[in-house]
């Protein structure tokens, strides 16, 4: 791997083939669908795949090149790839939103107690969740070893991706009650 090689960022799983001209059932791992448009290029372990059409509310993706349920089953199970950079250029973040991958390795502060660090973001039903790794602090104070807090005005109360720190309210009780 090469050194100037930029981070390569999962935002997607191809799934199972559907219908008879080589659609494929697609699983986002981000929170721009925006970015899968015809023409738009992704990488995967098969080489780069370009998109031909994408249903956001199907999820339902062809590529060039699989125009048949034989020829894009040879996709199934793949996953696709952006970089950070190519992420910043094509999307246009409106105010408070952000990246995941900014928020991904933020310390999670409420008032002066740091709760932990967020692992990762999942997401149950509409909602996004912050899995938090919980600090060893309070792991030594025999708290579960992670979290999870829901990305929620009433719970996240300020999120500054420069010093990678979010401050919530009510997480504490969470982690306890967890």
């Amino acid at each position: 791997m090469s050194a100037n090689k930029p981070k390569q960022l999962q935002v997607a799983k191809i799934g199972k083939t559907v219908g008879l001209h080589g659609e494929m059932k697609l699983h986002l791992k981000c929170d721009f669908p925006e970015q899968f448009k015809p023409g738009a290029r992704f990488d995967s372990k098969r080489g780069e795949l370009e998109i031909v059409s994408y249903s956001a509310e199907r999820d339902l993706v062809k590529f060039k090149g699989y125009e048949t349920p034989e020829e894009a089953k040879r996709l199934t199970n793949l996953d696709l790839f952006t970089s950070e950079e190519k992420t910043r250029q094509e999307i246009e973040l409106e105010e408070g939103q952000y990246f995941w991958f900014d928020i991904v390795g933020a310390d999670v502060y409420e008032g002066e107690l740091c709760l932990g660090k967020v692992s990762e973001i999942e997401r149950l039903g509409a909602t996004d969740y912050l899995k938090i790794t919980t600090h060893q602090d309070l792991i030594a104070r025999e708290m579960p070893n992670s979290f999870l807090i829901p990305y929620l005005d009433n719970f996240v109360l300020d999120v500054d991706t420069q010093a990678k720190r979010i401050m919530v309210q009510g997480g504490f009780d969470i982690l306890e009650a967890s």
